[in-house]
């Protein structure tokens, strides 16, 4: 409220009333000011008035919500339904315009500065997570895969003889359809086995270069965060190696930025030799609504002309969600939340290691990987029994025990985009056990490590049992007739192995 309007409250309530009123306002105002001013996140996380009356102010500078605004074209953020219009707080050109993402639109100056500031706020999160020499990067209302794509076809524009991608084999579907979706052939670095960590072969990819030709090779895509067993990529090497021979390197980070350790690794990669972009999902890492990732870069050029491959507009959404996240956090609050991370992955670990060892199980001994940890499941193992391991995950899962994967070592094939791959989901053609994975993500809860390993304990129990007294038959059996202990579900209609719905 100006100055004029708050002279003309006077006259109705009481001038101390008004003021008081005013430095109210005026405290929320500068937080915004200086939002402007730095666009960096605030230390301290913002009140939900605070965000909601910093959007409101952007929303009335977009020509939708001009009073008397005539609008004759054929996108003029026209929204039939008043709770859309509430959802997105009236917030509907999108943003960027038809040639480039990150472009200013004439008539959203509001959207064009909300995608500004979550850009610049994300920028902000990756140098406090350890990506320090980080340049720039850009929200984009899609999911890792797609993102990938749309980098691969950035890097095409500048390697047009390019055929291949060289990628090291992490056993997640979308990184490996996105290679065939940009059009390119996926040249499969099988992984080396070490002690229980599945590891990059780092001999393997110098080959495939050599023999392939630098040139046909548009890039070699690295994997950070995944399923243990397996562990990130040997960053640094392969960086020093695209440095080498002038291959671009793609690095799927798709949950690593709340790991230090993924994000060392990238820091690490390109001061020692190449990283030219870098995808995490918004989902995984900040606690949003899946539909976004973020695209990074050490090099400025590269992000903006991936920012020009990108065609049309872009959705409102997975920005809106991030700014408003982000906000509510502050470095203060993220920062716990990357600190409470790792203190839960300790508490996971030693929770599950008690557990496998009473069960005649181990936990596998994968030191590098920050995130997932795998327990081997030899009651799944052998003879009439092979079969247990899906019954283990499908109790978990009626159970309510959701993210948890379990493997077999059963050497089946199975297909993806036309490529055959042994035991998919292990990461490795003929990995030595069948084994169970859990995650200590971010915003994971000591009662939820409580209640799963209550849970896992009892479905061991049961298997270990079913396996001794009569075999496989008997065990499925007792998931059609679950108790009603209040962490069992009363009925059961079908087989579940969540494995099958990896990403």
């Amino acid at each position: 409220m100006n100055a004029e309007n708050l002279k003309l409250c006077e006259k109705l309530v009481s001038s101390s009333y008004v003021q008081q009123g005013a430095q109210a306002r005026s405290i929320q105002e500068n937080k915004i000011r200086q939002l402007l001013q730095h666009r960096k996140l605030p230390e301290e996380g913002w009140d939900d008035i605070t965000i909601e009356l910093c959007l409101q102010e952007l929303a009335v500078m977009d020509s939708n919500n001009f009073k008397g605004n005539c609008g004759i074209g054929e996108r003029e953020a026209r929204i039939a339904s008043s709770l859309v219009a509430k959802r997105h707080y009236r917030l509907g050109h999108g943003i960027g315009r038809s040639g480039d993402i990150t472009a200013i639109q004439p008539k959203a100056a509001g959207s064009s500065l909300l995608m500004k500031l979550t850009n610049s706020l994300v920028l902000d999160v990756l140098k406090i997570a350890g990506i320090n020499s980080v340049e720039d990067c850009f929200v984009v209302p899609m999911a890792t895969g797609m993102c990938l794509v749309l980098c691969m076809l950035t890097l095409r524009q500048t390697r047009p003889n390019a055929l291949y991608v060289l990628w090291p084999r992490i056993d997640q579907k979308s990184c490996f359809k996105s290679i065939i979706t940009a059009g390119f052939q996926p040249v499969v670095i099988e992984n080396c086995l070490v002690g229980d960590e599945l590891t990059t072969d780092l001999s393997a990819i110098e080959e495939k270069i050599e023999e392939l030709g630098p040139d046909k090779v548009l890039c070699i895509m690295t994997t950070t965060s995944c399923f243990a067993p397996r562990i990130p990529d040997k960053l640094e090497e392969v960086a020093v190696l695209s440095k080498k021979y002038d291959i671009p390197h793609l690095v799927n980070n798709a949950y690593g930025i709340q790991s230090t350790k993924c994000t060392h690794l990238l820091q690490q990669a390109s001061r020692v030799g190449r990283v030219d972009a870098f995808v995490q999902s918004t989902d995984k890492n900040f606690m949003v609504p899946v539909g976004g990732s973020v695209i990074a870069s050490f090099d400025k050029n590269l992000l903006q002309k991936i920012s020009k491959t990108y065609p049309g507009r872009a959705s409102v959404s997975p920005t809106l969600d991030l700014f408003i996240t982000l906000l509510t956090l502050g470095s203060t609050g993220y920062k716990k939340l990357l600190s409470k991370r790792k203190a839960m992955y300790s508490y996971l670990s030693s929770s599950l290691s008690s557990c496998a060892a009473k069960h005649g199980e181990r936990l596998l001994s994968v030191p590098h990987n920050p995130i997932s940890m795998a327990m081997s499941l030899t009651v799944a193992d052998g003879g009439d029994n092979e079969r247990l391991s899906t019954e283990v995950g499908s109790m978990l899962f009626t159970r309510f025990v959701s993210g948890t994967r379990v493997v077999e070592s059963s050497g089946t094939e199975t297909s993806v985009s036309g490529y055959k791959f042994q035991n998919f989901g292990a990461h490795h053609n003929d990995y030595p056990c069948t084994y169970l994975t859990a995650a200590a993500a971010i915003g994971m809860t000591e009662s939820e490590v409580d209640t799963f390993i209550t849970r896992l304990d009892k479905v061991l129990t049961k298997c270990k049992k079913r396996k001794t007294n009569s075999g496989h038959s008997t065990c499925y059996q007792e998931i059609g007739s679950l108790g009603t202990n209040g962490d069992e579900l009363v009925t059961f209609t079908g087989i579940r192995n969540d494995t099958s719905q990896q990403e």
